[in-house]
């Protein structure tokens, strides 16, 4: 899942972004409206949490361009402007969800999970398929019960085959949703990470198919051609 995080407080976004991270979330960083206006017209986004008081364009701004766009990325307003006008206006405009600062981090972290389960079309926060369940509150992969090991970025690549098993996903869509604007991924990462994957899934009867010149998806090995 790939997530655009809109503050200008230094400090805030990066501990913010630390902590996404650190749950296996790709994260993008601008610190203005034009650049966020910019970024989401650009790139592809699951999530956006947005400050209101921003420089070059105000956040409310960012928010009416986007919807006027059809920009389907939920967002998330965190912001110190929290009078009933305000929130009454920014959930007009098409806001999913309205947090005001200061505010408590686990609470903002529920509420990103639940942004991002609703996204995904889920009403549960476990889905599961053949044998293995992801667990979307730790952010972990389980088989018959027991914890799967796998590294934060490969968690993010299995989270998108998973949450579409079945259906192939796109290896531009994967390069998007794994990779923040400074990181360096490429395809050959990606067939790294994929290689890998096969290998953890194995013998839990699932494995991740190539459809060539296209991207990959995630199949019952029973069932995989």
């Amino acid at each position: 899942m790939r997530i655009l995080l809109v503050e200008d407080n230094r400090a805030l976004s990066e501990g913010l972004s630390a902590i996404l991270r650190g749950s296996g979330y790709a994260v993008d960083i601008v610190a203005d409206g034009l650049s966020a206006d910019a970024a989401a017209a650009a790139e592809s986004f699951d999530l956006i949490i947005l400050d209101l008081t921003l420089p070059e364009m105000d956040g409310l701004d960012v928010l009416k361009s986007l919807r006027a766009r059809q920009n389907k990325a939920a967002v998330m307003i965190l912001t110190a402007r929290g009078s009933a006008e305000e929130k009454v206006r920014g959930l007009d405009l098409g806001a999913d969800d309205y947090m005001i600062k200061p505010f408590d981090i686990g609470e903002f972290e529920a509420r990103v999970r639940m942004l991002l389960r609703r996204q995904a079309g889920l009403k549960t926060s476990s889905i599961a398929y053949g044998a293995v369940a992801f667990d979307m509150i730790s952010r972990s992969f389980f088989a018959e019960g027991a914890p799967l090991d796998i590294p934060a970025r490969e968690v993010g690549l299995l989270e998108m085959l998973f949450m579409r098993a079945g259906k192939v996903v796109p290896k531009e869509a994967i390069m998007q949703s794994l990779a923040a604007f400074d990181d360096d991924l490429s395809a050959n990462a990606i067939e790294q990470y994929v290689s890998r994957l096969r290998k953890r899934l194995s013998p839990h009867g699932l494995t991740v198919k190539t459809a060539r010149g296209i991207g990959y998806y995630l199949a019952k090995t029973s069932e995989a051609p």
